[in-house]
């Protein structure tokens, strides 16, 4: 029963994350879309994951804890697909919160490590894509996201969270480049990073 119930508050959340979305997106200039998988996409697919995380054996601060880093995950998902930004307004509280959690882990700086390395790590990869394909290889928003998730996660579970995202994403180019019989265009890497997150967040609730 209470996993249906976390769903109520999860699909809530999500109307409401819809919601500062669009006004975070007015800020930048842009002008958000209104078709459905934009609007319905984010309270739909929080219902599901608050329903699944509640599941999982933790307590209702450690429940609530991991859905505020799930909305943060679910909304940069959206919001890159959409507009191919991730927002620094988003992404530097969520790291700030992070942090804070990771101090509590054992060992304290762990994360302060992981979350330094996947950043400098994605920085440089953004910094020789630019350098050979002249062109924007990776966001500043992959960085600052790759950063999050080593804070969120610690070492190993980065290493896989990454893993997943990186093919995620491999597989969507290769249906992008058949889709389309060509091997230009691009894909937003945020989301297939945020939904490696995901995944590796909830593996770490069932294994506690």
């Amino acid at each position: 029963m209470f996993p249906a119930l976390w769903a109520v508050v999860g699909a809530a959340a999500g109307w409401l994350m819809r919601w500062g979305s669009v006004r975070l997106a007015r800020l930048e200039g842009l002008e958000p879309s209104s078709k459905r998988w934009q609007v319905f996409g984010p309270p739909v697919f929080c219902a599901i994951l608050f329903a699944l995380f509640a599941t999982e054996p933790m307590s209702l601060q450690q429940l609530a804890l991991r859905s505020v880093f799930v909305l943060v995950l679910v909304q940069v998902i959206f919001f890159d697909m959409e507009h191919r930004l991730i927002l620094d307004r988003v992404m530097f509280p969520a790291m700030a919160l992070a942090l804070v959690v990771s101090l509590f882990h054992q060992p304290w700086w762990a994360g302060i490590a992981t979350g330094l390395a996947a950043g400098l790590l994605f920085l440089l990869l953004a910094l020789i894509g630019s350098a050979i394909f002249k062109a924007e290889a990776l966001g500043f928003g992959d960085v600052k996201l790759a950063l999050f998730m080593g804070l969120l996660l610690g070492p190993l579970p980065t290493i896989t969270a990454l893993f997943y995202g990186v093919f995620l994403a491999g597989v969507v180019s290769v249906v992008v480049i058949i889709w389309h019989r060509s091997l230009k265009g691009s894909i937003a890497y945020g989301p297939y990073l945020a939904a490696g997150a995901l995944i590796v967040l909830f593996q770490l609730g069932r294994g506690q």
